[in-house]
């Protein structure tokens, strides 16, 4: 798991996905692009999923916010994918 400070540049819509384990039936679900503060240009930046209450948080580009992100790997057909899910999410900024 890594937590530190970013600038958030850029955040999908929100989405529903089928879910059993939430109330509903329904987990809401986005993407956002998350670039570790004071990195250089091209520096570390990480495509991540957040779900439930963390996907209803609605986040500006630019905004400053301290997350925890969880790393993982998933094998299909022989082909490894990396994910990247927001655990914790936290406007640092007013």
């Amino acid at each position: 798991m890594r937590k530190d400070i970013f600038t958030v540049v850029s955040q999908g819509d929100v989405s529903y996905v089928p879910s059993q384990k939430v109330e509903g039936g329904q987990l809401a679900k986005c993407v956002i692009r998350l670039k570790v503060f004071g990195g250089s240009r091209s520096g570390d930046e990480y495509l991540c999923t957040m779900l439930g209450n963390c996907a209803q948080l609605r986040l500006e580009a630019g905004e400053y916010v301290v997350a925890s992100l969880w790393f993982s790997v998933h094998e299909v057909n022989g082909v490894c994918y990396q994910d990247i899910l927001v655990n914790d999410i936290i406007k640092i900024n007013s």
